[in-house]
């Protein structure tokens, strides 16, 4: 390279280091997601934009009622909600700051020192438990709660 640049010999970096994730940022620009042919016109757009919306509502919803209900809900949920960030800034932002903090708490899982600390944490209470159903089985004895008589 020159010692004098006049600019045009410069490269842009697409991704830049992030020391929070740890790696590069290399997500995309906000804002809507749709073809140009329909941004370009308005009403288009805006019909698109319910469009998205209420498709990610229902699958929202879905997941919403799954959470007590047998089924994966809160993917479910995670799904609705990257349904609503291929249009919306607010819900592009929401799983920005979503994926963050599933990455750091992924590494501070990985953690040594925390590993050791769950180990010993279920370690104890595995031995709380069956100190406990041991002294049920001693008190109370092991019935079943069916009668079946032959």
């Amino acid at each position: 390279m020159n010692a004098e640049s006049d600019g045009r010999d410069e490269v842009v970096a697409t991704a830049t280091a992030d020391p929070a994730t740890g790696g590069a940022d290399d997500e995309r620009e906000l804002g809507s997601r749709a073809p140009q042919y329909i941004q370009a016109r308005r009403t288009l757009h805006l019909s698109w934009q319910v469009g998205v919306f209420v498709v990610g509502l229902a699958v929202v919803i879905t997941g919403v009622i799954m959470l007590p209900l047998p089924g994966p809900g809160w993917v479910v949920i995670f799904g609705g909600m990257a349904i609503w960030a291929t249009e919306f800034v607010w819900a592009q932002l929401v799983l920005r700051w979503t994926k963050r903090k599933l990455t750091e708490a992924a590494q501070r899982a990985l953690d040594p020192k925390v590993r050791r600390r769950n180990l010993v944490l279920t370690t104890i209470g595995v031995v709380i438990v069956v100190v406990l159903l041991g002294i049920y089985l001693w008190k109370f004895g092991l019935v079943m709660p069916w009668k079946i008589t032959e």
